[in-house]
């Protein structure tokens, strides 16, 4: 879930083949912004109602969720969750997440699931990937 725009989230979806999506979807008429928003809004509270709709959709509960997110228009969702990480996150949604992480690179969240490192390395290569040491 984003509070930005579907143009901008819509290609990073497809690249990383991802199963749900929900972001803010501006209008155009005759080719043109209008500077509206059409459709459902993906602000705070919306977050939480795109997780809970994810979850019906692949058939999990909300306590197999985890949520993921670094500003307060994430609280809700992150509370809805059965798993709230905050990600390099501001101080108001460190405070209420289940966990916290300030790191930069977001497979830190794999590691707290216990995915090893290894798991992802196969799972890179498996999709012809292949992480280049220093």
């Amino acid at each position: 879930m984003s509070g930005g725009f579907t143009s901008v989230i819509k290609g990073l979806v497809d690249d990383l083949g991802l199963d749900f999506c929900a972001a803010n979807t501006l209008e155009i008429v005759d080719g043109k912004l209008t500077g509206q928003v059409v459709g459902e809004i993906v602000d705070r509270p919306g977050k939480a109602v795109a997780l809970r709709r994810f979850a019906e959709e692949a058939g999990v509960s909300l306590a197999q969720c985890v949520a993921v997110g670094d500003g307060a228009n994430d609280i809700d969702m992150l509370g809805a969750a059965g798993l709230g990480i905050a990600f390099n996150a501001k101080p108001a949604l460190r405070e209420v997440a289940d966990t916290a992480l300030s790191h930069p690179f977001l497979d830190a969240v794999l590691f707290i699931l216990g995915v090893t490192r290894a798991e992802v390395e196969a799972a890179d290569a498996a999709d012809g990937l292949e992480l280049t040491r220093l």
